[in-house]
């Protein structure tokens, strides 16, 4: 086999056809190189090989066309067929040949993740789990080409029976989804999924997603290994007609062999659909898109009701990562049930749910109190790309939202949250009140001017920064509320105003202001600038899952409490270092010098506080001494984590067992930067030098061999 090898690979670089399969593919690698990665600053170099794979169509079967049908019309393979040597060895040996040509530019992309890496952050695992499924994807398609080659001595057939079937490979998830969209009957599903066998393109884009999943990998693994045991039986039975000139029994051998072959193969790869899931697969990602983060676990592992999701597509046809994260709780508990309700099928099953059609992709989650349609529209989040006037995909939400649905069908009550209005308040940002949402939280707004007194239903009230006092009456109806066991979330603000009724309402509880603002001395607790706080985060209920990350909390004040109350309990959530403090005159934002009245921390930024009332009761409140704690611009500077914090505060005033929020996970990527000489310098290299030089390497050898 070992001499095989050589004698293949000598001719590949010997003659000018594999110099030129090296040149193009660096060529067309460095184009798409130096766009995606260079000038649009793509952290991956998962885009460059997806769009590049359209080349092996063209560029293998020029490769494989001859490696065994130009041996067999110049009747040179008798001398191999004759040789002492296995059928076995003889196209390994030749197989391999063609994966080392196919290794040289595919090692080229490899090293580019090492450059990559001084423009900013890089997804490496990603860029590395996409090569691996290029590199798959381009053997599977030189064992397919190696097998067309064995079938004819026509140079020509074998080429263009290669183009054809690596091209129908590369089209057939949509020739697939095609059928399942228009078709209905059951006919038409099986032909889609036994078509889906020959998708050659599929599993290489899940792994460029950053999901490695074991299954992708075996797919080719078998695929190749098929493809080349075909190769063998075909040669096998000519070498068995040049031997002994037998040809039935030996055909007969063949057929059952290759039989035996394709269902082994089935076999493997339909078993590891009974693997679970987390086994099965890796999430690569940088944000851990298909991972179920540890509250989600947590509260599938509590759940004791069966619930099924109908998710409204065809199965196998719908939307990849959406079915990765139902895989995934499916495989977590055994309590969540998955069932794919074709829309071609069944197009009215919506309405045993709802009256408006939904998209589809969208959910029906159901359980044995409620159900809840989760629109595929709330999947994932969008923004405006003004400088294209077209709206970007930004994050990825299905965990959150199946979790929000299972919680929401499986809850015994629903909370309500009043916001209250009329004095100037922060109106509560969309992803926080998304937040509530998820949460299974009912909010609505009150003006404290319109009742006589907090509704009865109230859960809580959300009193979020008035920068105007409240009046004598509406401060007493908060009271009065609060002396009843009612409970609230309170966020000050700076203001110039005397908020003499709205400190009644944080007097109820014991606390004041700190006045001032708060400035932070020790490095570790702020970023750039000492008035944005980074504060610590004291271990308790509340921030469980925040204790490893940090929040966010620019411009706060601190907040002040006697702790040695009898009828009140405090926990504070987030401190300030021992070398804070407030500073009590800010007449110029870049003066952080301590002056003479200024007050000595540390502070409270934010405090939980459950007080017993004169009937018994106890008043819940959770208290925040800053009004940018919770907007969006502080959420951005520690993804995800301020929501969190306010999620797990409306949990815990809801008397939620545990907060079931779990955040939009990010899809936006830090684009990768370069100086123009730098980018200027790589595309000469990658675009002209390098291709142009092994183009040069293989002319200079070919032309010295047929001067010989």
């Amino acid at each position: 086999m070992k001499a095989i090898y050589k004698r293949e690979l000598r001719s590949y670089f010997c003659s000018f056809t594999g110099w030129i399969f090296v040149a193009v593919n660096l060529f067309v690698m460095g184009l798409y190189f130096i766009v995606y990665n260079m000038l649009i600053g793509y952290p991956t170099i998962s885009y460059v090989l997806q769009s590049i794979a359209f080349t092996f169509i063209v560029t293998i079967p020029i490769l494989t066309m001859r490696v065994l049908s130009e041996e067999r019309k110049n009747k040179t393979d008798q001398l191999i067929l004759t040789a002492p040597v296995s059928v076995g060895k003889i196209v390994v040996g030749k197989y391999l040949a063609l994966v080392t040509v196919l290794a040289l530019p595919t090692a080229f992309m490899g090293v580019l993740p090492v450059f990559l890496m001084q423009g900013g952050e890089f997804q490496m695992s990603v860029s590395y789990s996409s090569l691996l499924g290029f590199f798959l994807y381009g053997g599977l398609a030189l064992a397919v080409g190696l097998f067309l080659s064995s079938l004819t001595e026509s140079v020509v057939i074998a080429a263009v029976l290669s183009f054809g079937v690596l091209f129908l490979g590369y089209i057939m998830p949509g020739i697939s989804n095609l059928l399942t969209s228009t078709g209905t009957s059951a006919v038409t599903t099986a032909i889609a999924r036994v078509l889906s066998c020959f998708d050659m393109v599929g599993r290489f884009d899940t792994l460029s997603s950053g999901y490695l999943e074991l299954e992708a990998v075996v797919y080719y693994l078998t695929a190749i290994i098929l493809a080349l045991f075909c190769t063998a039986q075909v040669i096998q039975k000519r070498r068995y007609s040049v031997v002994s000139g037998g040809g039935i029994r030996l055909g007969t051998y063949s057929v059952s062999g290759i039989a035996a072959a394709v269902a082994v193969a089935v076999v493997v790869n339909l078993g590891l659909n009974y693997v679970p899931e987390q086994y099965s697969s890796f999430d690569l990602t940088q944000n851990s898109l298909y991972t179920l983060t540890e509250e989600t676990k947590t509260f599938l592992a509590g759940l004791s009701e069966d619930v099924t999701v109908y998710v409204l597509a065809e199965e196998g046809a719908g939307d990849a990562d959406l079915e990765k994260t139902l895989e995934r709780m499916n495989d977590q508990s055994g309590h969540v049930k998955v069932t794919y309700v074709s829309p071609a099928k069944n197009p009215n099953f919506y309405q045993n749910y709802t009256q408006e059609p939904p998209v589809s992709n969208s959910l029906i989650v159901e359980g044995e109190k409620r159900s809840r349609v989760v629109s595929y529209e709330d999947i994932y989040t969008y923004e405006m790309d003004y400088a294209s006037y077209s709206y970007q995909t930004t994050g990825y939400d299905a965990e959150g939202q199946i979790v929000s649905a299972l919680a929401y069908v499986t809850t015994e009550d629903m909370p309500v949250f009043y916001t209250v209005g009329g004095h100037g308040e922060l109106e509560l940002e969309d992803k926080f009140v998304n937040a509530m949402e998820k949460e299974n939280v009912s909010c609505e707004q009150l003006m404290l001017y319109s009742v006589d007194e907090i509704p009865e239903n109230a859960q809580g009230l959300i009193l979020n920064a008035p920068t105007g006092d409240y009046s004598k009456d509406d401060a007493e109806k908060v009271i009065d509320y609060l002396e009843k066991g009612g409970n609230a979330l309170i966020v000050s603000t700076m203001t110039e105003e005397e908020m003499t009724n709205f400190k009644s309402i944080l007097a109820f509880y014991g606390i004041s202001e700190v006045e001032g603002t708060i400035v932070e001395q020790d490095r570790g607790f702020y970023y750039q600038n000492p008035y944005y706080l980074f504060p610590n985060i004291e271990s308790c209920e509340v921030t469980e899952s925040l204790t490893e990350s940090l929040v966010f909390a620019p411009f706060s004040k601190g907040l002040s409490y006697d702790d040695l109350q009898e009828d009140a309990l405090y926990t504070p959530l987030l401190t300030t270092s021992g070398s804070a403090f407030s500073k009590t005159d800010i007449t110029d934002t870049s003066d952080y010098s301590k002056g003479e009245n200024d007050i000595d921390g540390p502070f409270a930024v934010s405090v939980e506080v459950e007080k017993s009332t004169e009937d018994g009761s106890i008043s819940h409140a959770f208290v925040v001494g800053g009004e940018s704690l919770f907007t969006s611009l502080a959420d951005e500077m520690a993804p995800g984590n301020n929501v969190k914090l306010f999620a797990s505060m409306i949990s815990n005033l809801a008397d939620h067992d545990f907060s079931v929020t779990v955040p939009v996970k990010s899809l936006s990527m830090q684009n990768l930067t370069f100086k123009a000489q730098t980018a200027y310098i790589a595309a000469v290299l990658c675009v002209i030098v390098i291709p142009l030089a092994a183009l040069t390497a293989g002319l200079v050898i070919w032309l010295g061999r047929r001067r010989r």
